[in-house]
């Protein structure tokens, strides 16, 4: 879907330099997003938030799993 108007940019767009680990700023730098009309940037940011929180929830996941393979080592050793 089309997020941004005035540089057509997709809220696709969005996330995938949002899950590079780009802050909003590194994204309006690079892509230009919100900076003709302004009426993009609230949806745009909440498009980088949510794939920042995502990221963050797989980080925990792996760190997670990783703990579980350790420990079932150590009980098996």
């Amino acid at each position: 879907m089309i997020v941004c108007v005035c540089q057509r940019i997709s809220d696709r767009e969005i996330a995938r330099h949002a899950h590079t680990g780009m802050s909003f700023d590194e994204i309006q730098l690079e892509l230009g997003v919100a900076t003709q009309c302004g009426n993009c940037e609230c949806y745009a940011r909440d498009v980088v938030a949510q794939c920042q929180t995502s990221g963050q929830m797989a980080a925990l996941r792996k760190e997670e799993a990783a703990g579980s393979v350790v420990a079932a080592q150590a009980l098996s050793a």
